[in-house]
């Protein structure tokens, strides 16, 4: 259910206001009973890293190792001769 509630009242009761939208209510607040902005729970962002593997030496010898096997086919080892 939402809860659409003015500016002045939203002062008042702020911390009551808090406890419901962490609980999951709705909360709208308004000015001159026009909806301004909603009252939700903070949802934390993924921990998700990209580059994750960048240090890890393992995948870099994999990956440096499978760019060499991709030369050697693309330039029939010309580029890379040492690979033989």
């Amino acid at each position: 259910m939402d809860v659409i509630i003015n500016i002045a009242e939203a002062k008042a009761h702020l911390s009551d206001l808090i406890q419901r939208a962490c609980q999951g209510e709705e909360i709208i607040i308004a000015k001159n009973n026009q909806p301004l902005v909603q009252l939700v729970a903070h949802q934390p962002k993924s921990q998700i890293k990209f580059g994750l593997l960048e240090n890890d030496t393992a995948t870099q010898d994999l990956l440096n190792i499978m760019d060499i096997d991709v030369a050697d086919d693309f330039y029939n080892n010309d580029i890379f001769p040492e690979t033989k």
